[in-house]
């Protein structure tokens, strides 16, 4: 390569630069590093931006280097990209085998991909799962480059009516001319921005997971399609390592343990997604309010109630009722002529109209009001999922009202809260989400400019003072502010959104509020709006899924389980109950007429963390034989000696 050859600076993630001739692609850069890179790459982040890696880089007029990250399976992005691709070639499987179809969308999801399809009446069931796997590693081996051509948007109409792809069109008629690019590997082509990996040959591993039902752009009134989710990976071991993990998370399906455990349950007569909590799952629930409740009294909170009902204007002046409106708000009630109620889809309106009782002074502020509001929101039927996804939930909501140069350390502490909870409560592995405005959709939030970036900037200070590791997240805020979203990783690596914490100017705005300063002058208060569990039966759902319902020994609804070993010992194992019981330890005393195995295994099965059995000797002795689920025999203890060692054991 000669000097005047070179006309790229690359910028890689460790600081290097390296010079290229223009026109060369990311792909060129990898093969300058290693063939064996080369081989991995499927992707690449050029100036911050996904694209394929055979695209050529462009040459900034400033002659700058380019930051170029290049993608492989270990990169987010280059799992996404991969399985972008890979509904791409599931939807030439499927052409081939049912032709006549018609495609509608068929984007990367967390794990996998899926394809909305028309088969035009015809019913396409798990049955036939295993041809379309087939058919495409057929397909894929083939090693196919997925090409990229841009056309006009007249051309790209002309090229689906032809075909016979409505939904294509219906996506056409969005989209600007000049900016419309198709992709093509094999003998399939469709209407795709990208990005994608450079052949099929990658996809090594290929399974069909589920089908399902998805209206036409989500709406009711629109035709049903047949929804098609599979997964791909790079190598078999992969694919099978990833199934394995599945049948583990279906073991500890929360739905599976809440019944089990007798935790919670749903009725078709009392609705879908208003979960009722049984006797023991209550015990969990009200440990867990209890437990946060301590920590918000520490921490200066301030407890108030709010109705379970609000009037339709309260929602007009937040603003909740222009963004959503009736789709997700229904009123309920009309009990005289101009008034409309609504059930309360969230708290923060009503914690507004409570800091408006009175007057405040700059002295009254920091205010913080903390609710377990119960809110109702409508989800449509085929979104409800457990205790995942609700109509009904109770949230662990706070507001604090504070005056702007008190939002930093505030917003500080409610992480050092949130944080207490995941420890608490064996969250180790978490990340934060700054999830922030989408600058180029401004008609979807409210408020000024100057309040968005004063809120935007507080967040990402405060989480960096904290020592956090944050990601950016543009387009995922809130429609009146900024958040940030705590996301962890659970037993099984899956990662969840658990806990928010957002900063609001608008709401004080909206409401009017105000507090009197040192300057004896008006001022609006900043509104911080928090909650570490989210909504209690999403972290109940959760918790139980990561802990397999082995909940922490605090949290057990039943921590001892006293079995006798016959009825002759069941008023020694009564009284030790009792006893137990002066002690705040929790459980019952099995009384069932079985034999002591079985009630050892049931024990265990119903995830009770002690076991203590009592026959002749234990009563002779005024003892207990301890039994720990999952460690065995702990040997012979008197009441007071167990009853020290657990209150060791149970300590948050």
């Amino acid at each position: 390569m000669t000097t005047q050859d070179v006309q790229l600076s690359v910028a890689l993630p460790d600081g290097s630069i390296r010079e290229y001739p223009a026109g060369a692609s990311s792909l060129d850069v990898a093969l300058s590093i290693s063939e064996g890179l080369a081989r991995n790459v499927l992707a690449a982040k050029v100036n911050g931006k996904v694209q394929d890696a055979t695209l050529p880089i462009d040459v900034p007029a400033d002659g700058s280097a380019v930051p170029v990250q290049l993608l492989t399976w270990n990169d987010v992005e280059g799992k996404s990209t991969f399985w972008h691709s890979s509904a791409h070639l599931m939807a030439e499987a499927l052409e081939a085998l049912y032709p006549g179809i018609k495609f509608a969308i068929g984007p990367p999801i967390e794990n996998g991909f899926y394809y909305d399809v028309d088969f035009e009446g015809r019913h396409f069931s798990q049955e036939e799962f295993k041809k379309v796997e087939d058919k495409m590693l057929e397909l894929a081996r083939q090693k196919n480059a997925y090409v990229r051509k841009a056309v006009s948007k007249a051309d790209a109409i002309a090229y689906f009516d032809e075909k016979g792809d409505p939904y294509k069109i219906d996506l056409l008629q969005g989209l600007e001319d000049g900016s419309i690019t198709f992709y093509t590997q094999g003998g399939f082509t469709d209407l795709c921005r990208g990005p994608h990996i450079p052949n099929t040959g990658f996809i090594k591993a290929a399974k069909l997971m589920n089908v399902a039902g998805a209206y036409w752009r989500g709406d009711e009134k629109n035709k049903m399609l047949t929804r098609i989710y599979a997964i791909t990976f790079p190598k078999q071991k992969e694919l099978d390592d990833y199934l394995t993990l599945l049948e583990e998370a279906k073991k500890r399906d929360h739905r599976k343990l809440g019944k089990e455990l007798e935790l919670f349950a749903f009725s078709e007569k009392v609705g879908q997604g208003l979960p009722l909590w049984l006797p023991k799952g209550a015990v969990v629930r009200e440990r867990l309010e209890n437990f946060l409740r301590r920590a918000q009294v520490r921490a200066g909170y301030s407890p108030v109630v709010t109705p379970h009902i609000g009037s339709k204007q309260l929602y007009v002046t937040s603003g909740h009722w222009e963004k959503y409106g009736e789709d997700s708000f229904k009123p309920i009630l009309t009990p005289d002529v101009g008034e409309e109620f609504l059930l309360k889809p969230m708290n923060c309106p009503h914690h507004c109209e409570i800091y408006k009782t009175k007057p405040r002074s700059y002295r009254d502020l920091p205010l913080r009001l903390a609710e377990f509001g119960t809110v109702y929101r409508y989800e449509q039927s085929g979104e409800l999922h457990g205790l995942t996804r609700v109509r009904g939930f109770t949230q662990d909501d706070a507001h604090i009202f504070c005056r702007p140069d008190q939002v930093s350390d505030e917003f500080k502490k409610v992480i050092d809260l949130v944080l207490y909870v995941f420890k608490a409560l064996g969250f180790s592995d978490y990340s934060a989400q700054v999830s922030l405005r989408d600058p180029d959709n401004k008609t979807k939030y409210i408020g000024s400019d100057e309040n968005w970036d004063k809120a935007e900037q507080a967040i990402i200070d405060a989480a960096n003072e904290k020592g956090l590791p944050i990601v950016m997240e543009k387009g995922e805020a809130a429609f009146y502010g900024p958040k940030l979203d705590f996301m962890v990783r659970d037993a099984l690596g899956r990662k969840w959104q658990l806990g928010t914490i957002q900063v609001d100017y608008n709401l004080p705005e909206r409401f009017e509020l105000e507090y009197t300063g040192a300057d004896n002058q008006k001022h609006r208060p900043v509104m911080i709006h928090r909650a570490p569990f989210g909504s209690m039966e999403r972290f109940v759902a959760i918790l139980i899924e990561n802990t397999a319902g082995n909940f922490p020994l605090w949290l057990s609804p039943d921590q001892i389980a006293i079995l006798p070993i016959s009825e002759k010992y069941e008023a020694y194992a009564n009284e030790l109950f009792l006893t137990l019981q002066e002690a705040d330890i929790r459980g019952f005393v099995d009384v069932r007429d079985e034999k002591i195995g079985r009630k050892i295994r049931d024990a265990e099965v119903a995830k009770v963390p002690f076991m203590l059995i009592v026959g002749e000797k234990e009563q002779a002795e005024g003892k207990v034989s301890v039994r720990r689920k999952g460690e065995g025999d702990l040997g012979s203890m008197s009441i007071s000696d167990f009853t020290a060692f657990f209150q060791e054991q149970v300590k948050v």
